[in-house]
């Protein structure tokens, strides 16, 4: 997952020039030769780049132009669409789990791994079938670069801003949106590592310890269908605040396992933590197209998730580091709940900073008229408007 995310800013920049459908062709065609070379292997060092390089930079080209291409077909329904579309992924992913532990007491891994790469397959074929809506990004000054007489150096440094995209960093309300979920994801994933090691240890349920993560994924399911609709009924940046009341209820949730004294309550959690899966994970990529708009929404997702890919993949370690340590996970999941609240609490800022500068906006428009009618047709200011107070005569 972390190669998969953290691939996306590369991901975003060949979406935006060669479309999304070769892109999430190319990728499975990648992440099928890698999953397919994995099986005939034995070295566990060429196995990292068949599997952890060929497969995770494959599987990033072909996830992120999924996100991208419903910006094309939908609009007004973006947020149901995607509702319906990781709905779909998470029923695959439960059902996959099961299969992957029916394929792990039949068959070797080599053959485990050749059945899987049949999937990336027909990805392939059902990649081909996406079909953009929306024109490639295309920098007007293209021409004028290649014309430049400029130093090589400067032309180098124009092609790289031509394709690195980051103009979306200028507008404050995705930088701030970035960061704060940059920051919630610090502890987003560490009860799905540790969640089962906690049962087994403070229960002693190594048998139904698989009950906790397929609650997870139920209810994800359950989170991605509902918040669909919701946000499509939210108006703007509003639905920031579905982002908000996930990752505060999601920190709580964390902390709240420390104070069950049975199994049944850590089912009744498990179930808040997948709802509050689901509302994040599905609303992220509408949210996307209303702070930067249609065209920009593919550098700003794959921004989005690069930057989650270093907390992501550090958030876990540290976990286990304080279980390690204290010899329990008190600490460890007072861990995994802070960084959620925090990061909730800096988005619930973006909806304020977007009105305020609206209202700024607008106060500038309304300046820009009134000097404008104190201005006559031919040029000249008209006597006593504040343009000619304190002129000389």
């Amino acid at each position: 997952m972390g190669m998969v995310f953290f691939c996306s800013p590369i991901v975003s920049i060949f979406t935006d020039r060669i479309g999304c459908r070769t892109t999430a062709a190319s990728g499975a065609a990648i992440a099928f030769i890698g999953l397919l070379s994995s099986s005939f292997t034995k070295s566990l060092e060429v196995r990292y780049f068949t599997y952890g390089i060929l497969f995770g930079c494959g599987s990033s080209f072909a996830f992120h132009p999924t996100l991208v291409i419903l910006g094309h077909y939908f609009k007004r329904r973006l947020g149901l669409a995607n509702g319906l579309v990781t709905t779909g992924s998470c029923l695959f992913s439960v059902g996959i789990s099961f299969l992957l532990t029916v394929m792990g007491e039949t068959f070797e891994l080599a053959r485990a791994f050749q059945m899987l790469s049949a999937f990336l397959l027909v990805q392939i074929f059902l990649s081909l079938t996406f079909r953009p809506m929306l024109p490639s990004v295309s920098s007007p000054r293209e021409r004028e670069i290649k014309l430049d007489t400029r130093s090589w150096m400067q032309q180098c440094m124009a092609q790289m801003r031509k394709y690195f995209n980051l103009r979306v960093f200028r507008r404050k309300t995705y930088r701030v949106w970035a960061f704060g979920i940059a920051t919630a994801i610090l502890g987003y994933f560490v009860p799905y590592l540790h969640l089962v090691k906690f049962v087994e240890e403070k229960f002693n349920e190594k048998e139904k310890s698989w009950i906790v993560l397929a609650c997870i994924g139920a209810m994800s399911g359950v989170g991605r269908l509902v918040s669909g609709p919701i946000s499509d009924l939210i108006p703007g940046l509003k639905k920031i605040y579905l982002q908000v009341a996930s990752f505060i209820t999601l920190g709580v949730m964390c902390m709240m396992l420390l104070q069950c004294q049975a199994f049944s309550g850590v089912i009744v959690v498990c179930l808040f933590l997948g709802l509050c899966e689901g509302l994040f994970i599905t609303i992220m990529a509408p949210i996307a197209f209303e702070l930067v708009g249609p065209m920009e929404a593919s550098q700003a997702i794959g921004y989005l998730l690069g930057l989650m890919a270093i907390p992501m993949s550090a958030g876990p370690p540290i976990a286990g580091l304080l279980r390690d340590h204290f010899g329990n996970y008190q600490l460890a999941f007072y861990f995994a709940g802070v960084p959620p609240i925090i990061g909730g609490l800096i988005l619930a800022c973006v909806p304020f900073i977007h009105q305020c500068q609206l209202k700024k906006k607008r106060v500038d428009s309304g300046k820009d008229k009134m000097l404008g009618s104190e201005i006559v047709p031919n040029g000249e200011l008209l006597p006593g408007s504040p343009a000619t107070e304190g002129a000389t005569v």
